[in-house]
């Protein structure tokens, strides 16, 4: 494993990153994206969404004046679209990378909708002066939440928890097999899990995102891109991108909101969360693994079943982690033991409860 940490900690980025191709079945809601050259025009055919002049995003921005976010494709600056609250995402005209980027987001936000991803309001596309306009969360982040540090920092229940996890993995479900070709987002974590103000969760920037090139593919073949700590060490290895190397970097997620630690810790140390997680389940205490923050606040059964669906999704052959149809179903059925617990305040016993490593490697099918 500390392999790996080091190989993910020599990467950057993907510098041959290609814009995704026009998906067969799009909604009515389209657009193209040429990617010969920066210079290339944007044209809509048709769109519901809304075209805005740079002159109008200073004035939905106030002059950029407060900012929400950074990344490698710019900053995100927070905005008021007719009293609606936006989030106003401006390419760095010094990011060469982040253009592309800019034409994978846009294209794949105009072509597919679902509620747990995030929405195109807008976008803007005058000369130099890119930008995407999408719906604002109001509560950042799931890092902000989960690793978040200062005494006066929300804890978030494990209900809350799980409800955001059945949430992004619903939204990565969509992806995987409601679109046709299917989508691979290509960078899935916790600082791309947004959280609105009732604090559900939306799977965020597809600047990486692919398409296969056609509905039966089984994978594209890619120069490598991620992100440090959820990178899928089968596809380092082999550029062969699946809908499998998601799964990994959502089970990583998975790890850090069980056990409030990150996937990569900050200092310099190189042990990942799953040798972490690995080590202290074979002690066989569950109790140093959950996030100390929750007190002892949760449905043992749910922990446990939550650690399964995780591990198998991290399991080194790919071939061995489970669909995101098996997870979307895991995480429902964890949401409603927790659910019922704090309906009833029953308690489970740690006891009665162990965790199968073979069988969360290997998830049965249903």
């Amino acid at each position: 494993m500390v392999d790996m940490v080091d190989q993910e900690r020599r990467f950057i980025n993907d510098p041959d990153s290609t814009p995704m191709s026009q998906m067969s079945n799009a909604s009515p809601v389209i657009t193209k994206l040429s990617s010969s050259s920066q210079n290339t025009e944007l044209n809509v055919i048709t769109s519901k969404s809304r075209q805005f002049s740079y002159h109008e995003v200073l004035q939905i921005t106030n002059n950029f004046q407060r900012v929400i976010g950074k990344g490698g494709f710019g900053t995100v600056y927070h905005g008021y679209v007719d009293d609606i609250q936006v989030a106003v995402k401006m390419l760095s005209p010094s990011s060469t990378q982040g253009y592309k980027e800019f034409q994978a987001e846009a294209t794949l936000l105009l072509t597919i909708h679902h509620r747990n991803l995030t929405s195109l309001v807008g976008y803007c596309y005058e000369g130099s002066n890119m930008g995407i306009l999408y719906e604002y969360m109001a509560n950042g982040n799931l890092e902000k939440h989960l690793l978040g540090k200062g005494s006066g920092s929300y804890v978030l229940t494990w209900e809350e928890r799980l409800r955001m996890a059945t949430d992004a993995a619903q939204g990565l479900e969509y992806l995987h097999h409601g679109c046709k070709p299917p989508v691979v987002h290509r960078d899935v974590k916790i600082t791309n899990i947004l959280v609105d103000e009732k604090f559900g969760a939306k799977l965020a920037d597809f600047g990486l995102s692919r398409a296969f090139a056609i509905e039966d593919a089984t994978h594209v073949s890619t120069v490598v891109a991620g992100t440090p700590g959820y990178l899928d060490p089968e596809y380092y290895s082999t550029t062969r991108l699946t809908e499998k190397s998601d799964i990994y970097s959502f089970g990583i997620v998975l790890l850090e909101i069980v056990t409030g630690r990150p996937a990569l810790p900050r200092s310099n140390e190189t042990t990942h969360i799953i040798t972490w997680v690995s080590s202290e389940l074979e002690k066989g205490d569950l109790g140093n693994v959950v996030d100390p923050k929750l007190r002892g606040d949760y449905a043992v059964n749910s922990i446990w079943k939550v650690l399964e669906v995780a591990m198998s999704c991290v399991a080194r052959n790919s071939t061995r982690r489970p669909t995101m149809n098996f997870v979307v179903a895991e995480l429902k059925a964890c949401l409603i033991m927790e659910t019922t617990r704090n309906e009833t305040g029953s308690k489970d016993s740690i006891g009665l409860i162990s965790l199968n490593m073979e069988s969360g490697l290997k998830p049965q099918a249903r």
